[in-house]
């Protein structure tokens, strides 16, 4: 769950500082590349596609088209969640509970009963689809979402890239749904980046950057967050960052 006394001491880390500084870099120069803000639209649009495929991949969809099967519905699913961020960036920053619950509305819908959609999970059970173990119990589902509200209504000083992985990782290690959360949690990577002002266009490619660190560095680096140390977290922290710096570099016009 998330450590807000951390916060302080993971911003005087060096290697978190240098790994956070080097992905904002790299995110800054693909905003300023003439070529890609010539073609703002169709850059941003080719990002959600691929970024919505890489997050189905990361789940098991590593399929061409939307269909209905199983793993073509994910990669619907998936689709849904990167075209709607746009709309969700401006209610974010003062209702981001709000945000979750209507991206796993619609992520869910077809997998989920109608009743359960936008709902945290009331059992003990919940999609791992990347196997990272160690499910929260319901106890913890309330707090931890209420520390992640906090987090982004509050702390609007922390560095934009910090913020976003801690929303990102919190979300995964949660698995606040019983479907689902491993998609919202990546969709939400981006409406941080939009709403902070990182990436307002949405022109990088986080999810991207996550499936090329390979499955193994992801489920570790959620695991790291989960196992509640400082030194878990910033490790965690430094994956995330190089993830997005690897998001940044695919962009291509």
């Amino acid at each position: 769950m998330f450590q807000p006394q951390f916060l302080e001491q993971l911003l005087a880390r060096d290697d978190v500082s240098a790994a956070l500084k080097a992905a904002r870099d790299d995110i800054d120069a693909v905003l300023w590349r003439r070529d890609v803000r010539a073609a703002a639209n169709e850059v941003a649009a080719a990002s959600a596609e691929r970024g919505a495929r890489a997050s189905a991949t990361i789940d098991g969809a590593d399929i061409v088209v939307v269909d209905d099967s199983p793993m073509g519905r994910v990669l619907g699913s998936a689709l849904m969640l990167t075209e709607a961020i746009p709309s969700q960036v401006d209610t974010w920053g003062r209702a981001p509970l709000q945000v979750i619950a209507h991206l796993h509305a619609l992520a869910s819908s077809g997998f989920e009963p109608a009743e359960t959609l936008g709902r945290p999970r009331s059992g003990e059970e919940a999609d791992d689809a990347l196997r990272i173990g160690s499910l929260p119990g319901t106890s913890a589902l309330a707090p931890g979402l209420m520390a992640l509200s906090s987090l982004v209504t509050r702390r609007t000083d922390l560095p934009g890239l910090l913020t976003a992985a801690l929303v990102h990782h919190e979300i995964l290690w949660l698995r606040p749904f019983t479907w689902g959360s491993g998609l919202v949690g990546r969709s939400l990577v981006r409406c941080v980046l939009a709403e902070r002002g990182l990436d307002p266009s949405l022109f990088t490619i986080p999810e991207h950057g996550i499936v090329e660190s390979g499955r193994p560095a992801y489920v570790q680096a959620i695991r790291n967050y989960g196992s509640g140390t400082l030194d878990g977290v910033a490790e965690s922290v430094v994956w995330f960052s190089a993830a997005l710096a690897m998001g940044a570099a695919a962009v291509t016009v």
